[in-house]
């Protein structure tokens, strides 16, 4: 639980720094592994795998290109031994569009020796940020 509370802090100050660009991935660093795996769906405007550390950062850069805005609203955490599920309420501002989605994320985390190994996000409705994420 530390990791994933540590992670997300850094996670806010980075993004509340001005993200990809303007804010350094370092202080995210320690707390992946080298070898770390995100899997976001494909329908996503930054659908995929990402791996290790330069994939972590190339997914930064995606999501700072579809999104102006992304708040964790508020974080549920549902269990406390790895892997960890944790429930947040996003709200969210397309970058293309301006338009704005309030939406929930369940992911699963497995931690390991002290570093975030494999993460799972699971979204309720991609299609919604898909469209709100591309001009008519």
């Amino acid at each position: 639980m530390a990791v994933l509370k540590g992670m997300y802090a850094a996670e806010a100050k980075y993004l509340a720094s001005g993200g990809p660009g303007k804010a350094s991935f370092t202080p995210l660093a320690p707390f992946f592994s080298p070898n770390v795996e995100l899997h976001q769906a494909d329908a996503l405007p930054y659908g995929g795998l990402w791996r290790g550390h330069a994939g972590l950062e190339q997914f930064f850069l995606a999501m700072s290109r579809a999104w102006d805005v992304f708040e964790m609203v508020d974080q549920e955490f549902l269990t406390s031994t790895s892997p960890l599920v944790v429930r947040t309420h996003v709200h969210a501002r397309a970058r293309a569009t301006g338009r704005e989605l309030r939406f929930p994320i369940l992911q699963t985390i497995t931690v390991e020796d002290g570093c975030i190994t494999e993460v799972h996000p699971f979204y309720w409705d991609t299609a919604a940020i898909s469209d709100a994420c591309s001009p008519i």
